[in-house]
């Protein structure tokens, strides 16, 4: 009797680790074993550029035989950037996409470069930056600043921002006064101000219903964007003004210390898997602008172009302030010789 009960407590131990160490979420501190990545995005349109980069991620994450699952959340573990930037560094997500204005805020603040008006002049100008060695400088400041807490996978664009809202614009002198949605703070902020508009905070969420209010008079986006939420479809935003003022970065981090973690096997996964993300989101971009440029004429939205250089003029002071205050005057000396 006595050793049959030993028999029976030695079986139960064997399998009580068993079944412990078969949860395919369970790794060693030396990374080792499956794990389960969780990337999130602040978008909620399945169409969006976001989504498609993320399902890019995904795919090749999964298939590369190194043990990993994504876990993709659109929107649904928060639709501001703070929330999604405050999960990676807890780990309640571990892969978000964040921008410029968020990523200054952080104390990073070399990022707000890249997103002063004009600083870039077109998209092939914008991949030469970040796809180059400024870029790779651009991703070692982040991960030295964030103490690791952030890691560069790679850079994903949100297209060419334009202006939208009651209005046309035919000169510059014609955003003076207007409540513009866009953010409220740093070089952003402070080129809007200069050229006369009153920047104003909206929740992008709550965009639709701030403009069809009258709470502010125009936004700025890129097609893809504010199409896709209607935004075109209100009084207060069916009038486009091409100003190209911002061919966007964003930001597709990990974190860090976990990646660290992980075998060199799912570390390489992962880097193959961001690679296919960024030319997939950026893909999706492209082909986006047009078609929904097309989607917002079909719709009644009404588009027209205006002479960029009154507001290319206005953003050199505000690149240069920009450039002395955070200590990247060599970075954007690098950026301008790329033009």
């Amino acid at each position: 009797m006595k050793k049959l009960l030993m028999a029976f407590c030695s079986f139960a131990i064997i399998a009580f680790v068993s079944a412990g160490c078969s949860n395919g979420e369970a790794k060693n501190p030396s990374g080792e074993g499956s794990i389960k990545i969780v990337a999130a995005h602040n978008q909620t349109s399945p169409e969006n550029p976001y989504q498609i980069g993320m399902e890019a991620f995904k795919e090749t994450a999964e298939s590369a035989g190194a043990g990993i699952e994504v876990e993709v959340h659109a929107g649904t573990l928060g639709t501001s950037e703070s929330e999604l930037v405050e999960k990676l560094k807890l780990g309640g997500a571990d892969i978000v996409l964040v921008s410029p204005g968020f990523m200054s805020k952080t104390g990073i603040e070399e990022i707000d470069l890249f997103a002063v008006p004009y600083v870039f002049k077109n998209y092939d100008h914008w991949e030469k930056v970040v796809d180059g060695s400024i870029g790779k400088e651009m991703a070692d400041i982040i991960n030295e600043k964030s103490k690791n807490d952030f890691k560069l996978l790679g850079y994903w664009s949100a297209g060419v921002r334009h202006y939208y809202g009651k209005k046309p614009l035919k000169t510059i002198e014609d955003i003076k006064g207007m409540k513009y949605r866009t953010q409220t703070s740093g070089a952003v902020a402070d080129y809007w101000e200069q050229v006369g508009a009153v920047p104003t905070s909206v929740a992008w969420g709550e965009l639709y219903q701030g403009m069809q209010q009258g709470v502010v008079d125009a936004a700025e986006n890129s097609y893809p964007y504010f199409v896709q939420q209607n935004h075109h479809k209100v009084d207060n935003g069916k009038y486009i003004t091409e100003t190209a003022h911002d061919y966007t970065t964003r930001f597709l981090l990990i974190n860090g210390n976990k990646f660290d973690n992980y075998s060199e096997e799912q570390k390489k996964a992962v880097l193959e898997a961001a690679e296919a993300s960024v030319k997939a989101e950026r893909e999706a971009v492209n082909a986006q602008e047009e078609e929904y440029k097309e989607q917002a004429v079909k719709d009644g939205a009404e588009v027209n172009e205006i002479d960029r250089q009154p507001f290319m003029d206005a953003a050199e002071p505000i690149q240069k302030e920009t450039a002395d205050k955070v200590g990247a005057q060599d970075i954007l000396k690098q950026i301008k010789e790329l033009e």
